[in-house]
C-alpha cells in the first residue's frame, strides 16, 4: 500500500513538473525536456521514499547512497523506456494532453511494478536476503 501511495506522488509530481515546462514551451523540444524533467523529480523523489520507507534502508555515508542511486537510477532506465514509450504513443496517437497524461499514467504503473522488482533484487539487496528468510 505505502509503494503504490509513494508511486502516486512520485507519479504527480513528475506530471506537475512536465506541466511546468510544458507551460513555458509546448512544441517537440518543450515535450522532450518535460519528459527529462519529470523522469529527474519523480526519480528523485521515489529513491528516497523506496529507500526509508519502502526497503528500510538506513545505510549511511555518501560511497554507499551514490552507488545505490546510481543502481536505482539503472534500474530505472528500462521501467523510464516503458513510461516515456507509453506516454509517447499515446500523444502520438490522440494528440491530446489528457491522454498523454494518461499514457504517462498507465506507463509510471507498468513501470513501478517492475522497478519494484529489479530494486528489491539489485539494489537494496540487504532487505531483500532478510525478507526471504
Amino acid at each position: 500500500m505505502r509503494y503504490t501511495c509513494f508511486a502516486i506522488i512520485a507519479t504527480l509530481a513528475n506530471l506537475l513538473a512536465q506541466r511546468l515546462v510544458l507551460s513555458i514551451d509546448n512544441n517537440t523540444a518543450g515535450f522532450v525536456a518535460a519528459l527529462g524533467v519529470g523522469t529527474l523529480v519523480g526519480l528523485a523523489i521515489k529513491f528516497y521514499l523506496d529507500k526509508y520507507w519502502i526497503f528500510f534502508d538506513n545505510s549511511k555515508g555518501v560511497r554507499t547512497n551514490g552507488k545505490q542511486f546510481i543502481l536505482y537510477s539503472i534500474m530505472g532506465i528500462v521501467t523510464t523506456l516503458i513510461f516515456w514509450g507509453t506516454e509517447t504513443a499515446f500523444w502520438l496517437i490522440w494528440k491530446s494532453d489528457i491522454l498523454r497524461e494518461i499514457g504517462a499514467i498507465v506507463g509510471l504503473a507498468i513501470g513501478y511494478i517492475v522497478k519494484y522488482n529489479l530494486d528489491r533484487r539489485f539494489v537494496f539487496t540487504d532487505f531483500s536476503q532478510e525478507s526471504q528468510k
